[in-house]
């Protein structure tokens, strides 16, 4: 839209406003005015929900901006229970532009991956979605790479070229883990510490894969897009926790994050090894 706008008006139409840099008085003195030496103009409002004045004078000054004022207002995390949201809705072209789930990012990837003349199969985009995650753009950029290097994607050029998340393979790692798989686990393990990911990082990724799996595991019965929703999370991560869920008894995940925090503190305190320390804590895990 911003593009569109500046190629038809110019660049010198266009205000940008951070609302949690500016005041209230700023924004409407933004809105309110007329354009000057152009036909029209837009701001730009990212993030206007912080700033209260601005939710509480909304309905008012939204429905006076000028014929010749296009605004354009950027909210990347909105509470749907609000008035200002349902505001949002009445009186704008209100555009929600959501993550997409594992499902709909392959059937993406597939259909990208077509339009730049490649081929790349269901089981194929899932190996790459899984690999490297939720992130929409970086799909295309990894897409754009393989498609150029093979026209025809394979799980042998998708592994040689892409570079699995570590946050993917910490996941791989608890699933392995509570599958009771050990020895593919502390493979994983090895494979983050060859990437460079120091023993505190991993610490705290598999603190937030063990927050996720309480959550989805505490709100047995809802969707995956309802506990997102709440949670301010991504749906993607949420549905693959979900997954894992249903192999992992409450108390066993109730132990596993006293076990980890007690490990994290007494890193803090004592004179051990990281990694040493991890690998036992991967090990009981796996063997209860």
């Amino acid at each position: 839209m911003l593009s569109e706008f500046v190629a038809r008006y110019g660049d010198m139409a266009v205000e940008r406003l951070d609302a949690e840099e500016v005041s209230y008085e700023r924004i409407q003195e933004a809105v309110s005015s007329m354009p000057f030496l152009v036909e029209r103009k837009l701001v730009v409002l990212r993030q206007p929900s912080q700033n209260k004045e601005f939710v509480e004078g909304f309905e008012a000054w939204i429905t006076a901006v000028p014929d010749e004022t296009d605004v354009l207002i950027i909210e990347p995390k909105l509470d749907r229970r609000s008035v200002y949201f349902k505001q949002l809705k009445k009186y704008t072209e209100f555009k929600d532009f959501t993550a997409l789930d594992t499902n709909a990012l392959v059937a993406y990837a597939v259909s990208y991956a077509s339009k730049q003349q490649g081929v790349l199969s269901n089981a194929n985009a899932r190996l790459l979605v899984d690999r490297i995650g939720p992130n929409q753009l970086q799909l295309e950029h990894e897409l754009d790479k393989l498609v150029a290097f093979e026209p025809t994607i394979t799980s042998d050029s998708i592994k040689r070229l892409t570079e699995a998340s570590p946050q993917s393979n910490i996941f791989d790692l608890i699933q392995a883990t509570f599958s009771g798989n050990g020895k593919y686990a502390l493979r994983l393990y090895e494979e983050q510490r060859a990437l460079g990911v120091e023993p505190q990082q991993i610490i705290a990724m598999l603190a937030w894969q063990l927050h996720l799996l309480a959550l989805t595991k505490t709100g047995a019965g809802k969707t995956a897009d309802t506990i997102a929703r709440d949670a301010k999370l991504n749906p993607f991560i949420v549905k693959k926790s979900q997954i894992l869920a249903t192999n992992v008894g409450l108390r066993d995940l109730q132990s596993s994050v006293q076990e980890l925090r007690e490990l994290s503190m007494r890193l803090k305190r004592e004179s051990m090894s990281a990694d040493e320390v991890i690998r036992y804590f991967i090990v009981s895990l796996s063997t209860r």
